[in-house]
């Protein structure tokens, strides 16, 4: 078996889907993009084609090392996604031309079924009441939201009252019959980001998410120190050898790597085993589409430590396409009590709709993430 031709897709609201065919008309999905730059991933996938055309799909660890280290320069959120995406087509092609699911062909699953959980509350985060329950009866019991709206590096008292507030209604109206995660979203300095994390404590929150910067992530054990909360960290990390470096400051008590930004499922799982050493737990980031949250369920599948997952459905970012518009089995990902049971279709487990694909694809517009100011004019993390 042999690669012919790589084709690339970009359609809303934000995803950029890949297609690899090969000579005995065995196809794979990738989904490999960086969100917000899908254009650069994309001239990203087509210069790595070189390597690839007229390969063999199913030798993915010679591949993946040649599509790495064939390059001098490396590593970075643009090579590493287009080798996730390519990396995920190419599994898929595997366990389609082997009639097995990816996970049977990793060692076989260690769990029937994946914990998931959905965003409510939009960028400024907002009306969360009402997005709880409106996740609850999509069969939701576990959330994540946004901490903050713009924040300071060091912030007024209102500020901080502000963005608690939420979070005791939330307790207030639930009690403990649902679990919420809050992402710092990299907003929230260090000096606030203490502040935060001792005033959330008595409310319980299930983890905080990038409660600083990534590149500020040696202040993660400092801050783990301080606080009872675990914190998540990884997104924006893209290969083992970032994840070293978090591992060894140690602070991290869940691990979000990406699997359209990390490497794919190949890279993934390297990652994922290192977690597990480190008695880490994982989480795989995933606001994309279908054949993304697709890619890590199989890692999730395989890998113990994983302890949910998140996806897209109802996210406040799809504007123009949800998860499930572009695949013709959506009662795969079907959530139950809160989870997505294990499929058993070869491959990745996804069918994608390739005309609704294609016809999206048509004149789409290009997605950026807002950009965003303080009071004083300065330019704020988003």
């Amino acid at each position: 078996m042999k690669i012919t031709r790589l084709t690339t897709y970009r359609v809303p609201p934000r995803w950029m889907f890949l297609k690899i065919e090969t000579d005995e008309g065995i196809v794979g999905w990738g989904e490999p993009v960086v969100e917000g730059r899908a254009r650069t991933v994309e001239a990203a996938v087509h210069e790595l084609s070189d390597y690839l055309v007229g390969q063999d799909p199913r030798r993915i660890n010679d591949l993946w090392q040649v599509m790495y280290r064939g390059g001098f320069y490396r590593g970075g959120p643009i090579l590493m996604s287009a080798i996730a995406g390519i990396d995920q087509a190419l599994w898929d092609i595997l366990g389609k031309s082997m009639g097995q699911p990816v996970y049977k062909l990793l060692g076989g699953r260690l769990r029937d079924r994946m914990k998931t959980y959905c965003w409510v509350g939009g960028d400024r985060p907002g009306e969360v009441i009402e997005g709880i329950h409106r996740a609850r009866a999509m069969g939701f019991d576990t959330v994540k939201m946004n901490g903050t709206e713009e924040f300071a590096m060091v912030e007024s008292h209102a500020a901080v009252d502000r963005a608690l507030e939420k979070f005791a209604l939330i307790r207030a109206e639930f009690g403990s019959t649902i679990d919420f995660g809050i992402d710092f979203h990299g907003r929230v300095s260090m000096p606030m980001a203490k502040v935060l994390l001792r005033e959330l404590e008595p409310l319980r929150p299930l983890f905080v998410e990038e409660p600083v910067l990534a590149e500020q992530c040696e202040y993660y054990p400092r801050l783990a120190e301080s606080t009872s909360i675990p914190l998540a960290a990884g997104e924006r990390m893209y290969s083992r050898f970032d994840f070293k470096r978090l591992f060894e400051a140690g602070g991290i008590s869940i691990l979000q790597p990406d699997v359209s930004h990390a490497g794919g499922i190949t890279e993934c799982l390297r990652i994922a085993s290192m977690a597990e050493a480190y008695d880490v737990s994982l989480a795989p980031h995933c606001p994309l589409g279908p054949v993304a949250l697709a890619a890590c369920l199989q890692v999730d599948l395989v890998s113990q430590n994983a302890v949910f997952q998140e996806q897209s459905m109802g996210i406040h970012y799809n504007q123009g396409a949800e998860l499930l518009d572009y695949v013709l089995n959506p009662e795969d990902f079907r959530v139950k009590d809160g989870f997505v049971a294990a499929s058993e279709r070869p491959g990745l487990g996804v069918e994608v709709d390739e005309a609704r694909v294609i016809a999206a694809s048509v004149n789409v517009l290009d997605w950026r993430n807002p950009v965003w100011r303080h009071k004083d004019g300065s330019v704020a993390e988003w």
